[in-house]
This record gives structure tokens, C-alpha cells and sequence, in this order.
């Protein structure tokens, strides 16, 4: 295969992986927008979102995210694109969970974090950030981050490729279900009273 026919190849694979990355997101749409149903015009505060106003100052006690996906924010609807804020008080966590449809990319405003994900091999990727740093969160992926400093907050802002990503809460799936103790504790390689203990901390399904 000469160079011109070996470029054009690489050309053409490259053209179908792109391809099929975007067809792995959000559906693309065949008008600038979506309005709501029986909607048939919009202004500006249609693709206005007010709900993050005055939170950056908010002091939380507990871990907070604040959304602007499509739950929230409508004028999103067709445009792969949504943000969450993260308020983590000193010493909070936001325990290892996934985002099925959508990769993350973090950018912190405020304070330190250690963050991670870990990949299908299971090797961890962990990083220690500092205000003005971001993180890229691998579609799919295990990860999660925490506030390292327990004297400090930290604020992160963090943007999807997709208005419905998902959030797949890994203690929450696991002990917050009604996965057989049984199943969990072989799994664990632990026993059902440690299971129970740990179920007990979890909201009933």
C-alpha cells in the first residue's frame, strides 16, 4: 500500500471514530434549538439559567452539587452541554460514582482537592489539585473527589458533554439497594453483620 492510500485509510477510520463518539452522545438535532413543547417562540430568558446566583457565597455543611442540566435548565435540550457546581466543606467527599453518557472536566475555583478515577485495568489516576487547576473525568469511569483540607472549603465547577449525564452513586447502588447480603458480603469478602452495620447509614429503597 503506497503512502497516498495508506494516509486516505488512516483519513476514513479517523472520520468513523469521530463519528462514532458523537453518535455515542447526545443525538444531534435539525434546528438551531428545542423549545418546550407547545412553545412557539422564545426570548433571551428563555436561554437563561439563574439558579447558581448567590451560591459560590453560600456557606454548605455538607457536600453540594447544583445542577444546570436539563432538569433544570430546558434551553439545553439537544446541545450536549451541561455544569454542575461543587461545594465541598473542609474534609468533604464526593464518593466514587460514574456519569454513563457524558465525560466530566473539572476546573477548580477555590481551595485544594484530590481527585481520581480509575480505569477498566483498575489502575488508579489520582491527582492533587489547586485553584485554577482542571481534571478530565474519562466518560464512564469511576472517580471521585475530596476536599483534603479540613480547615478550608473548596468550589469546582465542573462541565459535561451531555444535558443528561447521569450519576451512578457507587455506595449508594451498592448498600442502598436490596443486593442480597448474602451476594455483598462474598463480594466484599466480609461478613452479613458488617454489611447490615454498613446498610444501616443508607436510605431504605
Amino acid at each position: 500500500m503506497d503512502f497516498t492510500k495508506y494516509f486516505l485509510l488512516l483519513i476514513s477510520l479517523f472520520v468513523v471514530g469521530i463519528s462514532r463518539i458523537a453518535n455515542a452522545s447526545d443525538p444531534d438535532i435539525l434546528s438551531d434549538f428545542i423549545l418546550l413543547e407547545n412553545q412557539t417562540s422564545a426570548c433571551g430568558d428563555f436561554f437563561t439559567y439563574t439558579g447558581m446566583r448567590g451560591i459560590v457565597h453560600k456557606v454548605q455543611t455538607t457536600f453540594a452539587v447544583t445542577k444546570a442540566s436539563l432538569a433544570e435548565f430546558p434551553a439545553l435540550n439537544g446541545q450536549s452541554v451541561s455544569l454542575a457546581m461543587l461545594q465541598f466543606p473542609p474534609g468533604a467527599v464526593n464518593p466514587p460514582h460514574t456519569h454513563p453518557r457524558a465525560s466530566e472536566l473539572l476546573f477548580l475555583v477555590k481551595g485544594v482537592l484530590e481527585v481520581g478515577f480509575i480505569d477498566t485495568k483498575n489502575v488508579l489516576y489520582k491527582q492533587k489539585l489547586r485553584a485554577g487547576d482542571m481534571f478530565i473525568f474519562p466518560k464512564g469511569l469511576v472517580h471521585y473527589q475530596y476536599n483534603r483540607n479540613h480547615y478550608k472549603q473548596a468550589v469546582a465547577i465542573s462541565a459535561f458533554g451531555s444535558a443528561t449525564v447521569g450519576t451512578v452513586s457507587l455506595p449508594l447502588s451498592i448498600f442502598g439497594t436490596d443486593i442480597n447480603d448474602i451476594v455483598l458480603s462474598k463480594s466484599l469478602k466480609t461478613d452479613v453483620g458488617t454489611i447490615e452495620k454498613i446498610k444501616a447509614g443508607f436510605p431504605k429503597p
